[in-house]
């Protein structure tokens, strides 16, 4: 697990975005994870600046998305399909059949689970994943006491999750009990994981999954078994971290070679 700390979050998803672009750049049809929520919209609008002004493309890329409510529409303003047609597919040149989000409104959950990760196996797996860091240690939906070897599921959101997430919404009461999330197991298939997490509210769960046993209660502690998982962060979010000096140390005297 390395562990990058940048003194703003715009820096850190600057950081992130060259690790998409460099991806892109030497795999062409490369399959990107992609998240929602506010965590990664400057990455998106760095990847957005990267198409418009260097001619980024994302004509062959494929992509799937860890998450969406249950009941929402697509074009529903709440639901993620909405969210990421807003703050980045309808800016890039991103082949429409190539972008996959889990069904909502499904009459078959249970199917349309089961059809997403054959979707992603067929598509030869994710090589690149990011992924946002909930207060309380969750990744896509997959909320504490989560099976660490999860795949795609409905889940009911806690409390907690459906507060955070009321800002998005006129009130608490209209978000979505339910979801459908990529599995633990499922986002650990992944080649390569970036974890973005930004602000003092973070600061309790970073400091879990960098420093912290593995636990099902904190479901992103997972990420210290997987082999090439890269935590960018921003000073608040970092702020209890007890090696934090020694990150930074080991990021300025990395060798070239490992450098984005």
């Amino acid at each position: 697990m390395e562990v990058l700390i940048f003194n703003k979050d715009v820096n850190a998803s600057r950081y992130a975005a060259k690790m998409f672009a460099k991806l892109i750049r030497k795999k062409p049809a490369a399959v990107l994870g992609l998240a929602t929520g506010s965590t990664p919209c400057l990455l998106y609008a760095e990847l957005r600046q990267q198409h418009e002004e260097e001619g980024l493309d994302f004509s062959r890329i494929t992509s799937f998305n860890l998450d969406e409510y249950v009941g929402l529409d697509g074009d529903h303003p709440q639901s993620y399909r909405y969210f990421m047609q807003q703050a980045l597919f309808d800016h890039i040149n991103v082949h429409p059949g190539k972008v996959h989000l889990p069904d909502g409104k499904s009459d078959d959950i249970p199917a349309n689970c089961v059809d997403y990760e054959k979707n992603i196996s067929a598509a030869g797996g994710i090589d690149l994943q990011v992924l946002g860091l909930g207060s309380d240690g969750h990744i896509g939906f997959n909320e504490p006491s989560s099976s660490l070897a999860s795949r795609t599921r409905i889940k009911t959101l806690t409390r907690e999750t459906r507060e955070d997430n009321a800002r998005f919404f006129d009130s608490a009461d209209e978000v979505p009990q339910h979801c459908i999330t990529m599995g633990i197991g499922t986002i650990m298939e992944a080649r390569q994981i970036v974890l973005l997490a930004f602000g003092e509210r973070k600061a309790t769960a970073v400091k879990q999954v960098v420093e912290g046993p593995i636990s099902a209660m904190w479901p992103a502690t997972i990420l210290q078994m997987h082999p090439s998982v890269v935590v960018l962060l921003d000073d608040a979010a970092a702020a209890s971290l007890d090696q934090k000096d020694y990150y930074r140390e080991v990021a300025d005297n990395k060798p070239d070679w490992q450098r984005i």
